[in-house]
Order: structure tokens, then sequence, then C-alpha cells
């Protein structure tokens, strides 16, 4: 059994492999992890320790690994934010009256958690950062002085303040590596370097929201001790979650799986095949979850008691847990469903890629194809896979503004996916994984009026260096926006008994964007806007359509077979591509939905499908 003691601040993860010592043969004598016995106790093959290597290598080829000096340049700015952890936890103290002996006695720290600290995390990926204050310090001063202090530093960019997120969250980019950074206060006059906080005393008297900030960081902890062999869990967990984000499941906010379920979901797979080596996890892991019996928890351990007052998940006696589709529960305490965001679309999608992938990787054990074959998705495959498709555009004139409005708009997102799947009519409502930004040098108030409605000027959005230079202008004006799609996947239409043509669906939009737009009623509508569109899937801006046509999936039966379009083509293509003006010929049978919902037309009418 693996052992890996909470790390007390922000070590670099080994990428690799780790010593000897911690490798541990599984036997029928060991005591075993999680919440049954193994499945297999039987260690790799020959063969299985081949295609662990060669699925290593071609996640080399994907990228998946970072360079040294990337690897270098995180270590130096989670060094420097402990820094300024301290700095703040002091500035704050003599602020209450404290010396300045006292503040700086008062210490502060900070942890990391999620793919960074799992050891999985890939060039270019964020780093989930926690920063542990002691009770003299507020969530205000956090996303005040914090912030401001921040705000000051020339390494920082794109900083953006989320205080009302469910885990409050300031996001940034420090010397070009993304951070997003949370905030715990304990009930401790210190916090000192090297706190383990593992300690379920530590919760008693914190607010929800700073159990929830720790949580993050004690249940990365939990999953890396939960796991029998914690070198074939990283290289299986890399490869999942490059399928996912592949494959278009992996995000959180839109309803899907975010990197800590994915996390819990291979663990659990390492502790039913202890011995396995990777290649092996992986083939269990979709043969699994494609058979799991959903809404059956998946846990890493037995769900334990604690010295809070708190709500654990608890199917039994809470309502809302028994409509939980997908429950995967954390192994810290307090247990939480780390799936709560899972819609009825979501789940059907990801079960099709479980079934799919399944498929892939039989194949690939079989020696019909290599590992590539596991990750290949254009990018926009989503794109080609449904006729109708509703587009929220979210708009502003401030570039820091804009990250908060639209990622206000994108954490709502979800609402309206849950809306819409209950419209009559609408079979499924699949929401695209993330935003698409497009920003626009203002030629005048017409061009952004129609921007701001979702009609991309000819040009096409303008370069992040013509942008730069506009806003250094002060005659000229910049429009930020972010884009975020669903596809709809409409019932196909009765037809009568005597055969004739299909009968139109009716299907009511107007009720779910009225109620859609009451989560930004607090917003200035002036300076914020947001609009919703109804596209035909030939009427999407061209920077997200395919450059050959693709073959649909088997969610749209009723388009055309196109053949798929190759990676090379794939990699060819721009996010630059100049978007398609939306024409009134190319909408005739959706009503476009503007912001300003009391002229939103009760009905619409979508040509009945074959």
């Amino acid at each position: 059994m693996t052992s890996t003691a909470p790390q007390p601040s922000y070590p670099r993860p080994p990428a690799t492999a780790l010593p000897a010592a911690q490798h541990h043969i599984v036997t029928e004598s060991t005591q075993f992890l999680g919440v049954t016995k193994p499945i297999s106790l039987a260690g790799p093959t020959p063969s299985e320790v081949e295609l662990t290597k060669m699925l290593v290598a071609t996640m080399r080829e994907n990228g998946l690994f970072e360079s040294d000096e990337e690897a270098q340049k995180r270590e130096m700015v989670l060094g420097r934010l402990n820094v300024m952890t301290k700095e703040f936890v002091k500035q704050v103290g003599m602020r209450r009256g404290l010396s300045e002996a006292l503040a700086v006695e008062s210490g502060g720290t900070i942890f990391t958690f999620g793919s960074y600290r799992l050891g999985v995390h890939g060039a270019g990926a964020d780093i989930d950062t926690l920063c542990v204050v002691p009770r003299h310090v507020s969530r205000e001063d956090f996303f005040s002085i914090m912030h401001d202090m921040l705000k000051n530093e020339p390494d920082v960019t794109e900083l953006a303040a989320v205080p009302d997120a469910f885990v409050p969250v300031i996001k940034m980019e420090f010397m070009g590596i993304p951070i997003d950074l949370v905030m715990a206060k304990l009930n401790l006059t210190q916090v000192v370097d090297g706190l383990d906080l593992s300690d379920n005393q530590l919760l008693q008297n914190l607010d929800e929201r700073d159990v929830r900030s720790l949580n993050g960081s004690r249940v990365t902890d939990g999953i890396l001790q939960l796991v029998p062999d914690v070198n074939e869990f990283r290289i299986a967990l890399r490869c999942i979650k490059l399928w996912a984000k592949r494959h278009g499941v992996y995000s959180n906010v839109m309803g899907f799986l975010g990197g800590v379920a994915w996390a819990m979901l291979v663990a659990r797979v390492c502790q039913l095949y202890p011995n396995a080596t990777a290649s092996t996890l992986v083939s269990k892991f979709f043969n699994i979850m494609f058979k799991w019996q959903w809404p059956q928890p998946v846990m890493l351990k037995p769900i334990e008691d604690g010295p809070l007052n708190v709500r654990i998940w608890n199917p039994r006696i809470y309502p809302a847990d028994r409509q939980h589709r997908m429950p995967i529960i954390t192994p810290a305490y307090p247990s939480m469903c780390a799936t709560h965001n899972v819609t009825q679309s979501t789940h059907r999608i990801m079960l099709e890629q479980f079934a799919a992938a399944k498929d892939v990787v039989n194949s690939i054990v079989f020696g019909k194809g290599d590992w590539n074959k596991l990750f290949t998705a254009p990018p926009s495959f989503f794109f080609t896979k449904y006729r109708h498709y509703l587009q929220v555009v979210a708009s502003t004139y401030s570039r820091d503004r804009h990250l908060q409005w639209s990622g206000m708009v994108e954490s709502k997102l979800r609402q309206l996916v849950l809306r819409l799947e209950v419209v009559e009519g609408i079979e499924l409502a699949h929401p695209y994984m993330k935003g698409v930004d497009r920003n626009f040098v203002i030629t005048s108030d017409i061009e952004a009026t129609g921007i701001r409605s979702g009609t991309w000027p000819a040009r096409g959005a303008d370069s992040d260096e013509a942008v730069a230079a506009a806003e250094a202008a002060p005659d000229q004006r910049v429009l930020f926006t972010t884009s975020f799609y669903i596809g709809l996947l409409i019932k196909p239409a009765p037809r009568p008994a005597n055969g004739g043509p299909a009968q139109k669906i009716r299907i009511d939009l107007k009720q779910p964007a009225e109620e859609f737009q009451h989560y930004f009623v607090d917003w200035d509508k002036e300076e914020t806007k947001m609009t919703i569109q109804n596209l035909k899937r030939s009427a999407l801006p061209k920077d997200v359509q395919p450059t050959a046509p693709q073959q649909a999936t088997s969610t749209t039966a009723a388009s055309k077979k196109r053949p798929a379009e190759t990676p090379q083509d794939a990699a060819k293509r721009k996010r630059t591509d100049t978007p398609t003006p939306m024409t009134e010929n190319d909408t005739d049978s959706m009503a476009s939905l503007p912001t300003d919902t009391s002229s939103v037309p009760a009905m619409m009418q979508i040509p009945g499908l074959s």
C-alpha cells in the first residue's frame, strides 16, 4: 500500500516514477484499499508492460509532460506566492492592531491541490493553489488587500476575482502560469509551514466556504493515499484526462467531470486492479465505467463521521442527494459529491463516450491500433454533431470586467441546459466544454450592436496585437466577447398515420431564456450584455466549423455521412478564421432570442426531422 504524506506547501511533484519503496505488490494477505476487495491481483504481463511504454511515448508526443524550464518557473511562482501570502497576513495583522513581530509570527502559507499536486499536470496547465491564513484575516481582506497586492505585481496578468463562486477564487496568470487561488481561514492564531491539513479538528468553527476551500487540498492528498501504486495511477490518469479533453467531456462547470472527479474514478479502478500496469488500468477503466450501475456511487473509502455539524452526502436522508445522476464521493471528511453538476444530457453524452472508448481500447489491446486512436477527436466534432445550436454571447468593453462577466455567464450556463432539458421537443442539450473568445476593434456603434447580438463582421475577430494597440489608443474602443454553444438534439417529429409529411415541432424557448436571464439582473446592462441565438449548423461561425466535412455521430442519424477530418487538417485550422455572418435565410426555422426576453417569441418552429 502506498503511503503519501500530505505536503506542507508547494513541492514539485514527480512527473514520472516514484522511489521503488513506494511500490508494493498487493496479495491476499495485504490489507486492500477501497470499499470492496480487488477484482484481480494479477500482475502485468510482458505485453501489458510494452503497451504501457507505448502509452507513455504517445502521451509525450501529445505534449503531456512539461519541460524542466517550465517546472522551475512553476516552483518560482509558487515561492513568490508563498512570500506574498505571508506579507498579506502581516499587513492585515498590523491593521488589526498587532505589533509587527506578532503580525509576522502569524505566518500564512500556501498548498497546492488538483492536477499539480497529483503530479499529472501538463505543459500550460493551471495550478490550483490554496492560501491558508490565521483567524484574524477575513475573506474580504483576501479579495481587497491580497487582490490589490496581486494587481500591483508586474508579473501578474489576467487578474479576475470571483468572490461569489461556490468556492470563491482569484484567477490570474503569474509569469505566464495560470493560477486559481482560493483562501481558507483557520481558527488558529498562527499558520505555520508544515501544517498537516488532514487533521479533521482544523475544520471546527469554520464557515462552509472555508471548509470547501480546504477540502481541495485534503481530497487531493486523500486520493494519493488511497491508490496502491501512485506511478501507475498517474500514467493512467494522464491518459484519461487527455481522452476526456479531446472528446469534450472535461468540464465540471458545464456539467461534465472535472479533474478531481476523473482522478477519483481512475483511483477506484486502481483499487480494483492494484497490481496492474497503466495500460491495463486504462482498458479496465472504460469497461467498468461503461457498465457501472449509476447512480450507484463511486467511493474510495467508507464515508466517515467527524467533529462538525455539517451535511455529509447521504441519499437516504437528503432528497437532493438522490437526484445525483453520477455520484462520485470525495474521500476527505466531510464527504461530498464532486459531480452534482452532471445533468441528464451530460450523463448520456459521457456514457456514449465511455462505450466508444471501450471499443477503441479493446482494439488497441488486441493489436489493431495504436494509442493515438484513443485520443483522435477533431476539435470541431461538436460543431458537426447537431442540426441546431444555441449561441450565448457575453460581451463588455473592459478586459478586466469581461473576465468577471464571461466567467459569471459560464458558471450559470448549466442552469440554461437544465431548463432546456425539460422543454417539450428537446431530447438533449449538449454544452460545449469551453467558451470561444473573439475580440473586436470597434469601427461604429452599428457594428458593435451587431457583434453584441452575435452577428460577426466579415473581417472576423481582430488579432491580439491589434486589440492591444487599440486598448492603448484613447480614441478607439475594443469589444470583448465570449461565446458559449449548446447543441440541441430535437426529438423526431411524429408522422401521420396516412404516411404524409412529418409535422412541424413547436418548441417554447421563451421561459428557459427568461429564467436564465434572471441570474444576471444585478449586472449593469449597458456595460455587460448577453444575447442568445438559435443557429443552424450551416450558420455557425466559420472559426468553429471544420475545414473538411466530418461524419456525423449516432445522435444525428438524420445528418448526412461525411468523411472525418484528419488530425493534419485540424492542426492547420486557426482560431482566427473569419467568422461567417448570420443571415436571415440561415435561421428561417429558428427564432432569435435577444437579451430583452420580453420580445422573445413564445414558440419557434422546427421542420419535422426524418
